[in-house]
């Protein structure tokens, strides 16, 4: 519980820092100002209303598509530096799994202001694309563990969604279990942090489960869809 205790009261500045910074930059909507720029209009007004990636793919175009992920992509990026350079010099191995937490809790806010950013009426995107970047900023592992599931099941079902749901599902439990290894010796090789604990395992659960958590809550309608059989494909177009 050491960490844990010494972040929470000796570090709550750098806490506020980097969950108001992520929060505040990833509330900038890519998919909101390109689609302004290209069609004069709010992308949450065509399609299926989603302020992401795959809605401007359906409605704006590839370029715009494009823009948006590497926009999206970029905000988790730059949120989760803000922790990790604000704890530059950090290098004992309880202080890296303190930045690690942070890093994470960054990450976290990165989400919530793509989702919900204040500058447009907290109505925005589902995160997916922003997750992806902060878990290649935590734990490139786990990423490329997702990425695997990812291409499996798009290959079988050409939806998006249902991908999303299924690796957001998952993602705690990948997080944790990759942990679990490296705790146990298995995996330190290739573990971002040492000397981890189990303290450090159950926060590092506990932040991607609210993660995943929250991009399944915003993806209810496309659950809706799914149900019913209605869910949008991303197929190619016939010549």
């Amino acid at each position: 519980m050491e960490i844990l205790t010494d972040l929470l009261t000796n570090h709550w500045l750098l806490i506020l820092i980097s969950c108001a910074g992520s929060y505040l930059i990833s509330s900038v909507n890519t998919s909101i100002i390109i689609t302004y720029i290209v069609k004069h209009e709010d992308i949450r007004k065509l399609g299926s209303g989603n302020a992401g990636f795959t809605n401007v793919l359906r409605c704006v175009g590839k370029l715009p598509a494009i823009i948006t992920f590497a926009g999206d992509f970029l905000k988790g990026v730059v949120s989760v530096l803000i922790p990790y350079f604000l704890t530059f010099g950090w290098d004992s191995p309880e202080q890296q799994l303190e930045r690690s937490l942070l890093m994470y809790l960054a990450g976290l806010f990165a989400v919530v202001g793509h989702m919900f950013p204040i500058y447009y009426k907290f109505k925005g995107g589902k995160g997916v694309v922003t997750t992806a970047s902060v878990v290649i900023m935590t734990d490139w592992r786990v990423l490329a563990v997702e990425l695997i599931f990812f291409g499996i099941l798009f290959a079988a079902t050409k939806t998006i969604s249902k991908c999303s749901l299924v690796c957001s599902a998952l993602y705690p439990f990948i997080s944790a279990g990759l942990r679990i290894a490296d705790k146990s010796g298995i995996m330190t090789a290739l573990s971002p942090v040492k000397n981890t604990t189990t303290v450090f395992i159950v926060c590092v659960f506990v932040l991607t489960f609210i993660n995943g958590a929250i991009i399944i809550i915003k993806h209810k309608d496309n659950i809706k869809r799914i149900l019913d059989g209605s869910e949008n494909k991303i197929v190619s177009e016939k010549k």
